[in-house]
Parts: C-alpha cells; sequence; structure tokens
C-alpha cells in the first residue's frame, strides 16, 4: 500500500487534481483582475494537465520518439493556437 501512495502515477494524480483546483478558483475570479488573463491561464493549465495524461496515463512517456515527439507538439501547437485565437476574438465586434 505504502508504494501505491508514494507512486509517480499518484504523484501525478495529486497534480493534476491541484491543477483543476486552481484553474477552477480562476474561474471564478480569484487570482487576476482582468478575465482575459484568468482565461489564458486556465486554457495553459489545461494543456500542461493534458500533457500530464498524455506522457503519464497514456504511457508516452517510454514511446518511440518520433511519437512522443508527435505529441508533444501537438500539445504546444495546439494550446497556442487556442490562445492566439482567444486573443484576437476579443475586442472583435460580435
Amino acid at each position: 500500500m505504502k508504494a501505491l501512495i508514494l507512486s509517480r502515477v499518484t504523484l501525478i494524480w495529486l497534480i493534476l487534481a491541484g491543477a483543476t483546483l486552481l484553474s477552477w478558483e480562476m474561474g471564478h475570479g480569484a487570482g487576476f483582475d482582468d478575465i482575459r488573463y484568468a482565461s489564458t491561464s486556465i486554457i495553459a493549465i489545461v494543456f500542461i494537465k493534458i500533457r500530464f495524461v498524455i506522457l503519464e496515463f497514456m504511457e508516452l512517456r517510454h514511446a518511440p520518439v518520433p511519437v512522443r515527439v508527435a505529441a508533444e507538439a501537438w500539445v504546444v501547437v495546439v494550446g497556442t493556437v487556442l490562445i492566439v485565437l482567444y486573443w484576437s476574438r476579443i475586442g472583435a465586434p460580435a
């Protein structure tokens, strides 16, 4: 039982749970005066969580290098595109 509690997967799960609580709190206005910064932070937290899930729970940490690079690149590209689209839409007419 002690090995299960001290395992890497348990630590990652706790980090993911903490990140969920942090993003939930930011969504309710804590930490930023401007909602745009809170929204951007939430998107970034989500993609950090996605990276942890891909590497740990989908077990790509020990995958062949091209597969891991593709997964890591997907996280960076999609996260960046979403943030850029979000910021480019701000101030646009409705």
